[in-house]
Protein backbone atom coordinates (compact mmCIF):
# COMPACT_ATOMS: atom_id res chain seq x y z
CA UNK A 1 0.00 0.00 0.00
CA UNK A 2 1.10 3.38 -0.83
CA UNK A 3 1.68 5.80 2.46
CA UNK A 4 -0.70 8.24 3.34
CA UNK A 5 1.22 11.24 1.00
CA UNK A 6 0.46 9.02 -1.33
CA UNK A 7 -3.62 9.35 -1.00
CA UNK A 8 -3.31 13.30 -0.22
CA UNK A 9 -3.49 13.59 3.00
CA UNK A 10 -1.31 16.67 3.38
CA UNK A 11 -3.10 18.30 0.38
CA UNK A 12 -5.93 20.29 0.06
CA UNK A 13 -7.96 18.72 -2.35
CA UNK A 14 -11.39 17.34 -2.19
CA UNK A 15 -10.07 13.90 -1.90
CA UNK A 16 -7.33 15.07 1.12
CA UNK A 17 -9.95 16.18 2.99
CA UNK A 18 -12.59 13.53 2.66
CA UNK A 19 -10.05 11.70 4.19
CA UNK A 20 -9.34 13.96 6.97
CA UNK A 21 -13.31 13.60 7.40
CA UNK A 22 -12.78 10.26 7.26
CA UNK A 23 -10.30 9.62 9.76
CA UNK A 24 -11.38 12.31 12.39
CA UNK A 25 -14.74 11.67 12.22
CA UNK A 26 -16.07 7.84 10.78
CA UNK A 27 -13.01 5.81 11.70
CA UNK A 28 -13.60 5.74 15.64
CA UNK A 29 -17.62 5.39 14.76
CA UNK A 30 -17.70 2.24 13.50
CA UNK A 31 -16.11 3.08 9.90
CA UNK A 32 -19.72 3.40 8.20
CA UNK A 33 -21.68 6.80 7.29
CA UNK A 34 -24.64 7.76 5.32
CA UNK A 35 -23.64 10.06 1.71
CA UNK A 36 -25.31 12.83 3.04
CA UNK A 37 -23.00 13.07 5.90
CA UNK A 38 -20.31 13.18 4.09
CA UNK A 39 -21.27 15.74 2.12
CA UNK A 40 -22.27 18.24 4.64
CA UNK A 41 -19.04 17.57 6.68
CA UNK A 42 -17.20 18.59 3.33
CA UNK A 43 -19.08 21.67 2.89
CA UNK A 44 -17.82 22.44 6.49
CA UNK A 45 -14.63 22.56 5.02
CA UNK A 46 -15.63 25.18 1.98
CA UNK A 47 -16.04 21.37 -0.64
CA UNK A 48 -18.50 22.17 -3.23
CA UNK A 49 -21.06 19.37 -3.44
CA UNK A 50 -19.85 18.08 -7.13
CA UNK A 51 -16.05 17.95 -6.07
CA UNK A 52 -17.42 16.23 -2.83
CA UNK A 53 -19.58 13.54 -4.63
CA UNK A 54 -16.57 13.34 -6.86
CA UNK A 55 -14.42 12.88 -4.21
CA UNK A 56 -16.28 9.91 -2.71
CA UNK A 57 -16.40 7.82 -5.38
CA UNK A 58 -12.78 8.07 -6.67
CA UNK A 59 -12.47 6.74 -2.63
CA UNK A 60 -14.41 3.75 -3.89
CA UNK A 61 -13.05 3.34 -6.98
CA UNK A 62 -9.38 3.48 -5.44
CA UNK A 63 -11.01 0.80 -3.32
CA UNK A 64 -11.34 3.05 -0.10
CA UNK A 65 -15.27 2.69 0.51
CA UNK A 66 -17.64 -0.02 -0.63
CA UNK A 67 -21.07 1.22 -1.35
CA UNK A 68 -24.31 -0.09 0.98
CA UNK A 69 -27.63 0.70 -0.66
CA UNK A 70 -30.47 1.18 2.01
CA UNK A 71 -33.50 2.45 -0.56
CA UNK A 72 -32.74 5.34 -2.49
CA UNK A 73 -29.78 6.38 0.26
CA UNK A 74 -26.36 5.20 -0.17
CA UNK A 75 -24.49 4.00 3.22
CA UNK A 76 -20.70 3.55 2.33
CA UNK A 77 -18.44 1.55 4.42
CA UNK A 78 -14.09 2.17 5.49
CA UNK A 79 -12.30 -1.04 3.40
CA UNK A 80 -9.58 -3.33 5.30
CA UNK A 81 -7.39 -0.52 3.24
CA UNK A 82 -8.71 2.21 4.11
CA UNK A 83 -8.76 1.39 7.78
CA UNK A 84 -5.21 0.41 7.68
CA UNK A 85 -4.46 3.67 6.17
CA UNK A 86 -6.38 5.76 8.10
CA UNK A 87 -4.87 4.43 11.47
CA UNK A 88 -1.44 4.32 10.43
CA UNK A 89 -2.42 8.36 9.50
CA UNK A 90 -4.12 8.87 12.88
CA UNK A 91 -1.59 7.09 15.16
CA UNK A 92 1.54 9.39 13.48
CA UNK A 93 -0.69 12.64 13.75
CA UNK A 94 -2.23 12.24 17.46
CA UNK A 95 1.35 10.71 19.07
CA UNK A 96 3.73 13.34 17.26
CA UNK A 97 5.51 15.23 19.89
CA UNK A 98 3.39 14.12 22.57
CA UNK A 99 5.42 12.40 25.24
CA UNK A 100 9.71 11.16 24.36
CA UNK A 101 10.43 7.90 23.30
CA UNK A 102 13.26 6.57 24.93
CA UNK A 103 16.16 6.17 21.72
CA UNK A 104 18.90 4.12 22.61
CA UNK A 105 21.89 6.20 20.43
CA UNK A 106 21.51 3.44 17.68
CA UNK A 107 21.12 4.67 13.93
CA UNK A 108 19.46 3.17 10.81
CA UNK A 109 21.59 3.95 7.68
CA UNK A 110 20.57 2.92 3.66
CA UNK A 111 22.85 2.98 0.59
CA UNK A 112 20.67 2.43 -2.09
CA UNK A 113 21.85 3.25 -5.67
CA UNK A 114 19.40 5.90 -7.41
CA UNK A 115 16.55 4.84 -9.66
CA UNK A 116 16.89 5.80 -12.79
CA UNK A 117 13.12 6.18 -13.51
CA UNK A 118 11.94 9.62 -12.11
CA UNK A 119 8.69 8.57 -10.55
CA UNK A 120 10.68 5.60 -8.92
CA UNK A 121 12.93 8.46 -7.24
CA UNK A 122 9.69 10.42 -6.11
CA UNK A 123 8.12 7.43 -4.87
CA UNK A 124 11.29 5.62 -2.87
CA UNK A 125 11.99 9.69 -1.35
CA UNK A 126 7.97 9.82 -0.51
CA UNK A 127 7.92 6.62 0.91
CA UNK A 128 11.35 6.81 3.14
CA UNK A 129 10.35 10.32 4.37
CA UNK A 130 6.95 9.40 5.31
CA UNK A 131 9.20 6.36 7.14
CA UNK A 132 11.18 8.43 9.10
CA UNK A 133 14.21 8.96 7.07
CA UNK A 134 16.16 11.60 5.50
CA UNK A 135 19.37 12.12 2.51
CA UNK A 136 22.37 12.35 4.03
CA UNK A 137 23.89 12.47 0.80
CA UNK A 138 22.97 11.07 -2.75
CA UNK A 139 22.04 7.50 -2.04
CA UNK A 140 22.05 7.69 1.26
CA UNK A 141 19.62 7.40 3.52
CA UNK A 142 19.57 7.57 7.69
CA UNK A 143 16.79 7.19 10.37
CA UNK A 144 16.41 7.72 13.99
CA UNK A 145 15.27 4.47 14.90
CA UNK A 146 16.56 1.04 14.53
CA UNK A 147 12.75 -0.66 14.95
CA UNK A 148 12.05 1.20 11.55
CA UNK A 149 14.84 -1.15 9.85
CA UNK A 150 11.70 -3.23 9.03
CA UNK A 151 9.66 -0.67 7.77
CA UNK A 152 12.67 0.51 5.24
CA UNK A 153 13.51 -2.61 4.03
CA UNK A 154 9.65 -3.10 2.96
CA UNK A 155 9.47 -0.12 1.06
CA UNK A 156 12.80 -1.13 -1.02
CA UNK A 157 10.70 -4.66 -1.53
CA UNK A 158 7.92 -3.15 -2.40
CA UNK A 159 9.86 -1.01 -5.07
CA UNK A 160 11.95 -3.56 -6.37
CA UNK A 161 15.58 -1.98 -5.09
CA UNK A 162 15.60 -4.16 -2.16
CA UNK A 163 18.71 -6.24 -4.06
CA UNK A 164 20.58 -2.52 -5.11
CA UNK A 165 20.68 -1.50 -1.37
CA UNK A 166 22.53 -2.17 1.91
CA UNK A 167 21.21 -1.45 5.43
CA UNK A 168 22.83 -1.06 8.91
CA UNK A 169 21.96 -0.55 12.28
CA UNK A 170 25.02 1.45 14.19
CA UNK A 171 26.27 3.27 16.49
CA UNK A 172 27.71 7.18 15.81
CA UNK A 173 31.32 7.21 16.96
CA UNK A 174 32.38 8.86 20.29
CA UNK A 175 34.27 11.91 17.88
CA UNK A 176 31.07 11.88 16.11
CA UNK A 177 28.06 14.25 16.91
CA UNK A 178 24.76 12.94 16.24
CA UNK A 179 23.13 16.44 16.09
CA UNK A 180 24.89 17.17 13.08
CA UNK A 181 23.84 14.01 11.48
CA UNK A 182 20.12 15.03 11.99
CA UNK A 183 20.86 18.48 10.72
CA UNK A 184 22.39 16.77 7.33
CA UNK A 185 19.75 14.63 6.86
CA UNK A 186 16.58 16.59 7.78
CA UNK A 187 15.48 20.16 6.83
CA UNK A 188 15.06 21.70 10.53
CA UNK A 189 15.03 24.98 10.13
CA UNK A 190 12.26 24.80 7.65
CA UNK A 191 10.08 22.41 10.20
CA UNK A 192 10.50 24.51 12.33
CA UNK A 193 9.30 27.32 10.75
CA UNK A 194 5.85 25.04 9.44
CA UNK A 195 5.63 24.56 13.49
CA UNK A 196 5.91 28.20 14.46
CA UNK A 197 3.38 29.02 11.22
CA UNK A 198 1.03 26.23 12.97
CA UNK A 199 1.51 28.06 16.37
CA UNK A 200 0.98 31.61 15.11
CA UNK A 201 -2.26 30.69 13.47
CA UNK A 202 -3.83 28.50 15.56
CA UNK A 203 -2.65 29.71 19.40
CA UNK A 204 -5.04 32.83 19.15
CA UNK A 205 -8.20 30.39 19.34
CA UNK A 206 -6.85 29.41 22.37
CA UNK A 207 -7.53 32.13 24.13
CA UNK A 208 -10.76 33.28 22.18
CA UNK A 209 -13.74 31.83 23.93
CA UNK A 210 -14.66 28.13 22.20
CA UNK A 211 -17.29 28.22 19.73
CA UNK A 212 -20.67 27.62 21.18
CA UNK A 213 -22.39 25.96 17.90
CA UNK A 214 -21.90 22.64 16.62
CA UNK A 215 -21.73 23.51 13.31
CA UNK A 216 -18.93 25.87 13.48
CA UNK A 217 -17.11 24.09 15.82
CA UNK A 218 -16.88 21.16 13.53
CA UNK A 219 -15.20 23.40 10.72
CA UNK A 220 -13.13 24.60 12.96
CA UNK A 221 -12.01 20.97 14.32
CA UNK A 222 -11.85 19.66 10.85
CA UNK A 223 -9.78 22.56 10.02
CA UNK A 224 -7.17 22.06 12.41
CA UNK A 225 -6.67 18.42 11.93
CA UNK A 226 -6.27 19.06 8.24
CA UNK A 227 -3.95 21.10 8.82
CA UNK A 228 -2.10 19.44 11.89
CA UNK A 229 -1.87 16.32 9.75
CA UNK A 230 0.43 17.87 6.81
CA UNK A 231 3.71 18.22 9.39
CA UNK A 232 3.93 14.30 10.37
CA UNK A 233 5.11 14.45 6.42
CA UNK A 234 7.94 17.04 7.13
CA UNK A 235 8.87 15.41 10.52
CA UNK A 236 10.71 12.04 10.79
CA UNK A 237 10.00 12.28 14.57
CA UNK A 238 13.57 12.69 15.95
CA UNK A 239 14.78 11.73 19.46
CA UNK A 240 15.55 14.85 21.55
CA UNK A 241 19.26 14.11 21.79
CA UNK A 242 19.03 15.18 18.04
CA UNK A 243 16.49 18.12 18.11
CA UNK A 244 18.02 21.73 18.26
CA UNK A 245 17.04 23.38 21.80
CA UNK A 246 13.51 24.50 22.48
CA UNK A 247 12.27 22.79 19.90
CA UNK A 248 9.24 24.42 17.76
CA UNK A 249 7.08 20.98 17.50
CA UNK A 250 6.72 20.32 21.13
CA UNK A 251 4.94 23.92 21.46
CA UNK A 252 2.97 23.40 18.33
CA UNK A 253 1.75 19.71 19.68
CA UNK A 254 0.46 21.05 22.75
CA UNK A 255 -1.71 23.81 21.19
CA UNK A 256 -2.71 21.33 18.67
CA UNK A 257 -3.97 19.26 21.40
CA UNK A 258 -5.54 21.83 23.37
CA UNK A 259 -8.04 22.86 20.63
CA UNK A 260 -8.82 19.57 19.33
CA UNK A 261 -9.54 18.49 23.11
CA UNK A 262 -11.86 21.75 23.25
CA UNK A 263 -13.50 21.13 19.94
CA UNK A 264 -14.01 17.35 19.91
CA UNK A 265 -17.12 17.32 21.78
CA UNK A 266 -19.12 19.40 20.08
CA UNK A 267 -18.20 17.83 16.66
CA UNK A 268 -19.08 14.51 18.55
CA UNK A 269 -22.79 15.74 18.50
CA UNK A 270 -22.74 17.18 15.09
CA UNK A 271 -21.42 14.10 13.73
CA UNK A 272 -24.04 12.30 15.80
CA UNK A 273 -27.25 13.96 15.22
CA UNK A 274 -26.34 12.91 11.24
CA UNK A 275 -25.98 9.43 11.66
CA UNK A 276 -29.07 8.20 12.52
CA UNK A 277 -29.91 3.97 12.76
CA UNK A 278 -31.00 2.99 9.20
CA UNK A 279 -35.15 2.54 9.30
CA UNK A 280 -36.50 -0.63 9.78
CA UNK A 281 -37.97 -0.08 6.11
CA UNK A 282 -34.86 0.42 4.23
CA UNK A 283 -33.49 -2.41 6.18
CA UNK A 284 -36.05 -4.44 4.75
CA UNK A 285 -35.64 -3.30 1.56
CA UNK A 286 -31.91 -3.54 1.51
CA UNK A 287 -32.46 -7.27 2.31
Amino acid sequence: MEPAQQHGLGSRSARAYLLTVLGELVLPRGGAVWTQTLLEALGLLEVDPRAARQAVNRAAGKGLLAAERHGRRTRWHLTPAATALLTEGIERIYSLHRGRRRWDGRLVLCLVATPGERDQRRRLRTRLAWAGFGALAPGVWLGPWAERRGALERVLEELGLRGAAQVFVAEPSPSEDPRQLAAAAFDLPGLAAAYRAFVAAEAPRLAAPPPRDEERATAALLALVHRWRQLPFLDPDLPEELLPEDWAGDQAAACFHRLHDRLAPWAARWWAAREPAVPEDERAEAG
